[in-house]
Formats: C-alpha cells, structure tokens, sequence
C-alpha cells in the first residue's frame, strides 16, 4: 500500500470521534499520529470509549502537532470547526475533513467539497478540504439521487426519518436519557430541521430546476444506532424503470445496494452500508434508506473521504459485519 496516512483527530470524546478512532486503529493504511480532546486531555482513549479496552493504549492531547500529520479529522460541534480553521495554521500539504456543519453550504464553504462520494466522487479525489454530509442528509440523499440525476423529481418531496439516540450526541438533555427515550418517539424541528439546506443543494447540483417543497419530519427513535428514511414524491414511470434506474446510477458505489424486499435497520447498523428498496404505489414513488448514523452518516464516510483523498479503493478499512443479533 506504500508509505502510511499519519491521521490526526481534534475532538476526539464523542461518538463520532470513538467511531473514528476505532476504524483508524483498524486501517491498514493509517496511523494515528494524536487524539485531541480539550475536555479529556491526558486521559486513556480506552477509559472514554470503553470498547477500545485492549486495542489501544493512546492518551488523549491536550494539543495538536499539525505538522506531524497527512489528514486532520475535525469532530466538533457547529461552528467550532470554523474556529478552528480560522484560528491554526494548518499547513497546505494537510488534508481536512470537517465532520461538523460548518462548511456544507455554498457559498460560504470556504473551497470544501461536499463529501458524498455517491454525489462528488471525483471531486473528492482532486480536493484538499471534505465538508462530510449530516447523517440525516446522506441517508436522504441517497434516496433521492438517481431521481434528481435524471430531471424526474417534479413534485413536492415528503420524508420521514428516524434516528437512534446516537445522533443527539454526548452532551446531556432531557430527550437523551434512557428513562425518558425508553417507549418513548417523538418528532421535532419538523420542515426546519437544519440538514435541510444540504439536501436541496444536492438535489439542484443535479437537477438544477428543483423548486418543489422537501417536506421533511425527523422522529428520535427508541434504539441506538441507525437511521431508517421513508421518501414518496409523484412518479409517472413504473416501479420497475426506477429499480433500472436506481441500480445503474449506483452500479459503481460499493456501499449502496438496492434490496428485493423491504429491509430492517440492522443490516446496516455497525456498517458503511446504505440499503435502499423501492415500491411504486398508485402515482407514487416510494423509497426506504437505512444507514448507521455514526458510520455512513459520520466517521465511516469520512474514512471513506480519507481513502478517496490518498488514492485508496473506497472499502479500504471499511468491511464492517452489521450487528444483525
């Protein structure tokens, strides 16, 4: 594989971030040169993400040595990436990628390419900055795609999607503690969430026309992991012209597979995997997304970034074995 991808990570504490580290350590082409955590720094990477206990005996830093590195992760909340872009001098030679929101939007991206391979894989090759998408969008991305590739999204849009706590983050809040998710489903931010903005910008990259409603409701789920998204919009072809086309738009992308019958969250939770099944019923498309909101929603898209930006197969550290029981 040639000389190894020294990885650095700055703000390495929180889900995303242990989901990253556990697939550097495992990446046959990466070493992880640091793990920066404000908030840890000093302490054990396994005593924080207890599922390292025996894989790693790296300490979390206080700092970060920018140019010991290849690649820099960053893992922090909105805005805080931009700070800290803003404020390091980041050497030229060092490839980002940004897992906050920061940088998704046009046209204050600052040159970030948006990293959904599915949507800009070449780009991605050529770039030096990855904005990678929100968990929420690249789930419905991924579903409306190869209809926006083709010009046919020519109604409103009406999406539904349910996250596994996971997807709040660590920090404390009534809506994350187990006695109150327990039974529990709610909706929020209905038609205002914030990945909103993305997904239409996607959707115009290849069907610049699109002017239609993207009516969208996500639910907090009462599960952990993944994220499961239901689309219909008005089709005029048949269930069978949208397999076609589903299966050629991704015939080349290893992570997404078109199921025959209709799929369940854990097929894809603990993979880089997006599973996608399709039904037309009366004038309606109809199509099912899963993904792992911490994996193909986070930290595995961005290695899968990280393996475009160094000339890597995409699957490079990425052939996962989903937690079906």
């Amino acid at each position: 594989m040639g000389s190894m991808i020294k990885a650095g990570i700055i703000g390495g504490a929180g889900y995303t971030g242990g989901e990253l580290i556990r697939l550097l350590l495992n990446h046959p082409g990466v070493e992880t040169e640091f793990i920066q955590s404000t908030s840890h720094a000093g302490d054990l990477v396994s005593d924080v993400h207890s599922g390292l206990f025996g894989e790693t005996r790296m300490r979390f830093s206080g700092s970060a040595d920018l140019e010991a590195v290849d690649v820099l992760f960053l893992c922090m909340g909105h805005k805080r990436s931009e700070e800290f872009v803003t404020s390091h001098a980041i050497p030229e030679r060092v490839k980002i990628v940004d897992l906050s929101r920061d940088f998704r939007l046009k046209p204050d991206n600052q040159g970030f390419v948006y990293g959904l391979p599915e949507l800009n894989r070449e780009a991605i090759r050529k770039a030096r900055k990855i904005a990678n998408p929100g968990c929420f969008a690249t789930g419905i991305e991924l579903a409306l795609l190869p209809l926006a590739a083709k010009g046919s999204i020519r109604d409103e849009l009406h999406v539904h999607a349910i996250t596994g706590s996971t997807g709040a983050g660590q920090s404390l809040s009534a809506t994350v503690h187990f006695s109150w998710r327990h039974n529990n489903l709610s909706a929020y931010k209905m038609f205002q969430h914030p990945h909103q903005e993305e997904i239409i910008q996607s959707i115009q990259q290849l069907q610049p026309g699109f002017n239609s409603d993207l009516n969208f409701i996500p639910f907090r789920g009462n599960f952990t992991r993944g994220i499961f998204v239901s689309v219909y919009t008005s089709y005029s072809g048949s269930e069978e012209e949208a397999r076609r086309m589903y299966s050629a738009y991704y015939r080349n992308h290893p992570f997404v597979f078109i199921a025959e019958k209709h799929p369940d969250l854990k097929q894809v939770v603990n993979t880089n995997k997006a599973v996608l099944y399709l039904e037309k019923q009366k004038n309606k498309l109809i199509v099912l997304s899963l993904t792992d909101n911490l994996l193909k929603g986070a930290s595995g898209q961005a290695v899968q970034n990280m393996n475009l930006l160094f000339g890597l197969p995409e699957e490079t550290g990425l052939i996962l074995k989903p937690v079906v029981f």
